[in-house]
């Protein structure tokens, strides 16, 4: 169970990003269990949305030592480096493909509240939080994170924008700008085409008044949503994690974490088939 949770591969990323076990005391508390079933532990609450007190005894830890060390790791930013590491390798070698990124958000329930939760408008105003990412051409999420069900998705795209880690590329130095950018028309604001401009990044909104005539050097509308299927394809593969499916945390670092596990969990699959 845990070499499948956790493969060779994954295990060696890990080990680069994890940090050192404190040093106890000869004889202080029971033994530490190792890094790669409290992993693989995790990696199970993640994809089964297993509540922490029903983790099965195979992998060795309980819920409590599990959680424990779950947090500790979340607080260090282990995810966001190790969703970081899974990029550099077939960044190097030009494997991911930058010409084209989308951003997109999905709403999820939170039945326990907790900050950077609110109302959903789409849900009869229970609370709520959305999942924000950011994807390149092959649907692979570069960027991710979360706010309230009742913000905007505007202030959403800068963040996503600079949270892009600075990824090794085939040819020349670190890369972590696309070269365009689509988007729906929650995104059409004037601000926000000058600001991605500024950065050499080319917007590709589609426009809440969609124009009769379509503008010259300006792709048509149907082929926008051609290029933005990929985003959605992504939202489904983060179904596939059932702790998402419901937000339980009440730390919106918690819920992040688990966002986090879930992109870097995408990319080496994707990417190692």
């Amino acid at each position: 169970m845990v070499e499948r949770l956790v493969p060779e591969e994954l295990w060696e990323l890990f080990q680069r990003v994890v940090p050192p076990a404190p040093v106890r005391p000869q004889g202080g508390g029971r033994c530490r269990y190792g890094d790669r079933e409290v992993l693989a532990a995790i990696i199970f609450v993640a994809t089964t949305g297993c509540a922490w007190q029903r983790l099965p005894p195979v992998f060795g830890p309980c819920g409590r030592a599990a959680h424990r060390r779950f947090s500790e790791w979340s607080a260090a930013r282990v995810w966001a480096k190790l969703h970081r590491l899974v990029l550099e390798e077939p960044g190097a070698r030009g494997e991911l493909d930058w010409s084209r990124c989308a951003i997109d958000a999905v709403g999820v329930r939170a039945g326990k509240g907790g900050k950077l939760t609110g109302p959903n408008r789409l849900d009869r105003g229970k609370p709520g939080s959305k999942i924000h990412m950011l994807v390149d051409r092959a649907g692979l999420p570069l960027s991710v994170g979360i706010s309230a069900a009742n913000t905007h998705d505007k202030p959403a795209l800068q963040p996503l924008a600079r949270g892009i880690a600075p990824i090794r590329s085939r040819r020349g130095p670190r890369r972590r700008r696309p070269s365009k950018l689509h988007a729906d028309k929650g995104y059409d604001h004037a601000d926000l085409r000058r600001w991605l401009r500024s950065r050499g990044i080319i917007p590709r909104i589609i426009p809440r008044i969609i124009p009769r005539i379509a503008r010259r050097g300006v792709e048509r509308l149907d082929r926008l949503g051609r290029h933005r299927w990929v985003v959605e394809r992504t939202v489904s593969w983060f179904n596939g994690f059932r702790r998402l499916h419901r937000r339980y945390e009440r730390k919106p670092g918690h819920f992040l974490a688990f966002v986090g596990i879930a992109a870097a969990l995408i990319c080496h699959r994707r990417l190692t088939k």
